[in-house]
């Protein structure tokens, strides 16, 4: 009951806001810095956000990094550095939707459209032909899952995918329980039209979430890519995670795919642990880099 009221009491903050026409807040220095240290390419006349840094001096090797829901490449600000001083170019990009991206509306969000992104983003880049390093967090999790299905079956415009990290998604829907505000937004039912008619944002974050309906339909191809991925793969489990709890998903993730690493972090790490433990997080993903 209590989180029941929490997310009630959440909901009707934006409500409120757009009641009174409050503004959106500005934004903070160092999300204005994260935006001015990146740049914008243009997918199918859309503008798409990302950032690409050179870092360590003597390697090669490249890390791509893909954010979860409902944020940004941001995320990854906290390990930007430290992944900096081991890999040659570190790049993130704001999925369509998300970020300093366009965020289109009405709009038909999906897994495929946000994979095609990321090949079209390295494409421009130059770098289609050289092998990367996926690092992915929740949403991004699934996108990495249908990089890794259209690698193995050799389409074209695919990466060339070195290893593979998730960490802190659902990638199996029965052991995935999204927020009661998540659900409501995203199966309709009798106070998503209300909400849709309170605020246009509704509307856009329910296009946003079929993720999870995607997830459940396509649950077969994108977990068997990983059951069949030949290249190394590791999980970094915050285990506190809400989403997907403990130890009712690593259960399954180690009875689905035995021959992948994991990194369970402290206790009290939740569903993002790339904040929430930047050093650990950090040192669990070069610990599992500099293994192979």
């Amino acid at each position: 009951m209590k989180e029941w009221w929490i997310q009630v009491g959440l909901l009707g903050i934006p409500l409120l806001a757009v009641y009174l026409h409050i503004p959106p807040p500005q934004l903070s220095p160092e999300l204005h810095s994260w935006k001015s240290s990146g740049r914008f390419f243009t997918y199918k006349g859309l503008s798409i956000f990302y950032r690409d840094s050179w870092g360590a001096v003597g390697s090669s090797e490249i890390v791509v990094l893909l954010h979860g829901f409902p944020t940004s490449s941001y995320d990854w600000f906290k390990i930007w550095e430290g992944l900096s001083q081991r890999f040659h170019r570190v790049i993130a990009l704001d999925f369509l939707g998300f970020g300093f991206s366009d965020k289109p509306r009405p709009h038909q969000y999906s897994i495929f459209e946000q994979a095609s992104i990321v090949e079209a983003l390295l494409g421009q880049l130059g770098l289609q032909n050289q092998r990367i390093h996926l690092l992915s967090h929740d949403y991004g999790d699934t996108v990495a899952q249908e990089l890794l299905y259209r690698y193995q079956r050799n389409r074209t415009g695919r990466l060339l995918i070195g290893s593979l990290c998730l960490s802190n998604g659902g990638i199996f829907p029965e052991t995935h329980h999204p927020t009661l505000l998540q659900k409501l937004l995203k199966d309709g039912g009798l106070i998503s039209p209300i909400l849709t008619r309170l605020m246009n944002f509704f509307f856009f974050a329910k296009g946003l979430l079929q993720y999870i309906n995607q997830r459940k339909k396509h649950r077969d191809r994108w977990v068997g890519a990983l059951a069949s991925m030949a290249v190394p793969l590791h999980f970094i489990y915050g285990p506190l995670d809400p989403v997907n709890p403990h130890p009712e998903f690593m259960n399954l993730y180690r009875k689905m795919l035995p021959q992948s690493t994991v990194s369970i972090l402290d206790d009290h790490i939740s569903h993002y642990p790339q904040l929430e433990d930047p050093m650990g997080f950090l040192n669990a993903y070069l610990n599992f880099i500099n293994s192979f």
